[in-house]
C-alpha cells in the first residue's frame, strides 16, 4: 500500500503542477496490470461458452475458462450509457445520474415521437460529471499508465476519456454507434481512419496491444471498450458465408418472433450478420490476449470481459436471441440486464471457477482496486462492494440489487424499478404501479408472475425497493395529459401483425443464397 504521507505529497504536486506521474517506483511496477474489456449490446447468450451453439468465441471463452465466470453478473441498466458510466464511477445510475443512453428523448420531447406512450420519460444528466473520481482517475494517480479505445458515450467533448483520467484516447467521443459503420472511411474525430475496408473492431483489438507493447515495463489499465455488437450490423461477405451456411446446416427456422408485451422479440440465433460481428470482436479480444502472452504479461495481468447491456432481440437490428432468459436489451427482464461477467487474475483464481452469487457492474470499481492494492478514494461514495472473497472462493455479505429505468427502451421496455434478492426479482411499473414477482431460480425465463400468491413478499421488496429510490434522490416519469389509449392499443396490433411479417422476411432474406447487402459489404470490400 502507498504510505498516507506519500499520498499527500502527491495530492499537493498534483494541485500545483496537474498531473504528474510520481508513483513510479517499485512498489507500483509490481502491481498487476489491468486489461478491461467491455462489449457493446452482446447478450448473455451470445458466446460458445455461454451455451450458444452458433456464434463462435474462443478467445472471449478463453477467459472464462482461466478465470472466474459469474454466472449471475448484471449490468446496472438494460441500456448502454448509465452502465459505463456505472463500471467507471461504482455508483448505481440513480447516484451518477445518467439513466438512460445519452442522447435519449426525456420529457415533452418524448411525446414528439410518435410512439403513444402514456408517460413521459424523467430527465437525466448527459454528461459524466467531472466530480465523479474514476477507476482511471484512481489507477493513474497510483502510477498506472491509462489507455481507453472504442465506445464511450458518456458525453460531449469537455467530457471524453482524456477529461476523466484516461492519458490516452482511442476512437472515445459522444457517440453510441460508430458514425460511418465498421469499415474504414469511418467518421471519428479521435480515430484516423485506416486503408480503406479495415475492420473498425480489430483496428481496435490493435491499437490496445499496441498500447501494452509501449507500456510492457509498467503498470497499465487498458480499457478496450468495442462498439460491437451494436448497430449498425455489418460483417464481411466471407463471415456472412460461413454463419450462413452453419444456419442451414441447423436447418433454417420457419418462424424467428414472437410478440412479447409491445414489440416481436427475436427466439433463434441464426443471424448471419451478427455471427460474424461477434467471431470479429473475439479475433480483436485474440489480438490483445497474444500480444499478454508474447511479452510475457499473462501471469500479471487482471482480465476482465463483461457487455453493458442485453442483446438486441427486439427493437434496432433484432439481431439476436437470449432465450432461455426473456427479453433483451432496453428490457426490465434478465435478458435486458444479465451479462457475461468473466474475471482473470493470476495467484488469486482457480481457473475454471464459477459464481452463482449476484454481483453487479457496480462491483467492478472496489474489486479491481481491492485486486491491485489501492484503497477506495475518500470521496468517492461507491455503492459496489469488492468481490474478492468470491474471487478466492469465500463469501460476500448477502444484499439486494437494484435497477430504476425511468424511461421507454427503443426495444420495448417500459419505466420500471427492480430489486433482486436472493432468488426473488420483482418489478415495480412506473405507468400503472403494477409489481411483478419472479423467482429467478425456479422460473429463469421469468414467465410466472407470482405476485398474487406471495403478497407479502411483494410488500417486503417494494419497502426495501421504495426506500432506496427515495434514498438515492430517484427521478420518476410524469404522466403525459396527451395520452390517447386507443392509438397505443392500434399501434401495438400493427407491430403484431403487419411487422411481425416485415420482421420475418427481413430476416430471412439475410439468409438467402444470393443474399448482398450493397455492392461494397458496407465498404468491406473496397474498389480496387
Amino acid at each position: 500500500m502507498i504510505k498516507p504521507n506519500i499520498q499527500s505529497i502527491a495530492l499537493l504536486i498534483c494541485l500545483a503542477f496537474g498531473h504528474v506521474d510520481i508513483f513510479a517506483d517499485d512498489e507500483a511496477k509490481q502491481r498487476p496490470n489491468i486489461v478491461f474489456i467491455l462489449a457493446d449490446d452482446l447478450g448473455w447468450r451470445d458466446l460458445s461458452n455461454e451455451g450458444s451453439t452458433y456464434y463462435e468465441s474462443p478467445n472471449i471463452d478463453r477467459i472464462a475458462n482461466e478465470g472466474m465466470k459469474f454466472t449471475r453478473g448484471y449490468a446496472t441498466c438494460q441500456v448502454c450509457s448509465p452502465s459505463r458510466a456505472s463500471i467507471l464511477t461504482g455508483k448505481y445510475p440513480t447516484n451518477h445520474g445518467i439513466t438512460t443512453w445519452i442522447g435519449d428523448a426525456s420529457g415533452k420531447a418524448w411525446s414528439g415521437r410518435g410512439r403513444q406512450d402514456s408517460h413521459l420519460p424523467a430527465g437525466y444528466e448527459r454528461n459524466l460529471r467531472a466530480s465523479e473520481i474514476t477507476l482511471a482517475e484512481v489507477l493513474r494517480d497510483n502510477g498506472y499508465k491509462t489507455f481507453f479505445a472504442g465506445k464511450w458515450h458518456l458525453g460531449s467533448k469537455g467530457s471524453w476519456p482524456t477529461d476523466h483520467g484516461f492519458d490516452i484516447n482511442k476512437g472515445g467521443w459522444d457517440v453510441g454507434s460508430p458514425r460511418g459503420g465498421f469499415f474504414s472511411p469511418w467518421q471519428n474525430p479521435n480515430l484516423e481512419s485506416g486503408p480503406a475496408g479495415e475492420s473498425l473492431t480489430l483496428r481496435l483489438g490493435n491499437e490496445t496491444a499496441k498500447f501494452i507493447e509501449t507500456n510492457k515495463d509498467r503498470p497499465f489499465l487498458a480499457y478496450l471498450s468495442f462498439y460491437t455488437v451494436h448497430g449498425p450490423i455489418q460483417t464481411t461477405p466471407k463471415l456472412w458465408k460461413k454463419y450462413r451456411d452453419k444456419a442451414e446446416a441447423a436447418g433454417f427456422a420457419k418462424e424467428r418472433f414472437v410478440f412479447d408485451r409491445r414489440l416481436n422479440v427475436r427466439q433463434v440465433q441464426d443471424c448471419p450478420i451478427y455471427g460474424g460481428m461477434v467471431e470479429t470482436m473475439d479475433d480483436a479480444v485474440g489480438i490483445v490476449l497474444r500480444k499478454l502472452d508474447e511479452l510475457g504479461l499473462t501471469d500479471n495481468t487482471i482480465i476482465c470481459f463483461t457487455s453493458d447491456n442485453g442483446g438486441v432481440s427486439s427493437g434496432d437490428a433484432y439481431s439476436t436471441s437470449n432465450t432461455p432468459l426473456r427479453g433483451g436489451k432496453g428490457r426490465q427482464w434478465e435478458g435486458g440486464i444479465r451479462e457475461p461477467f468473466y474475471i482473470k487474475a493470476p495467484d488469486v483464481i482457480k481457473a475454471g471457477s464459477t459464481s452463482a452469487v449476484p454481483v453487479s457492474g457496480i462491483d467492478w470499481y472496489p474489486t479491481l482496486l481491492d485486486l491491485v492494492g489501492v484503497i477506495l478514494p475518500k470521496h468517492q461514495n461507491v455503492d459496489g462492494v469488492s468481490i474478492v472473497p468470491l474471487l478466492k472462493g469465500g463469501a460476500i455479505a448477502d444484499r439486494p440489487l437494484y435497477w430504476h429505468y425511468p424511461h421507454y427502451g427503443n426495444q420495448g421496455g417500459e419505466p420500471s424499478s427492480i430489486i433482486t434478492q436472493n432468488d426473488w426479482k420483482l418489478i415495480h411499473y412506473h405507468e400503472d404501479g403494477r409489481d411483478e414477482l419472479y423467482h429467478l431460480r425456479e422460473d429463469p425465463a421469468e414467465r410466472h408472475d407470482l405476485a398474487k400468491r406471495n403478497p407479502e413478499k411483494v410488500k417486503d421488496l417494494r419497502a426495501d425497493l421504495d426506500a432506496w429510490l427515495k434514498a438515492t434522490g430517484a427521478k420518476f416519469p410524469d404522466k403525459d395529459p396527451a395520452f390517447d389509449d386507443a392509438k397505443r392499443q392500434a399501434r401495438w396490433e400493427s407491430i403484431q401483425t403487419r411487422g411481425k411479417t416485415t420482421l420475418e422476411k427481413r430476416h430471412a432474406s439475410y439468409l438467402a443464397s444470393g443474399y448482398r447487402p450493397n455492392k461494397d459489404w458496407w465498404g468491406s470490400m473496397p474498389a480496387d
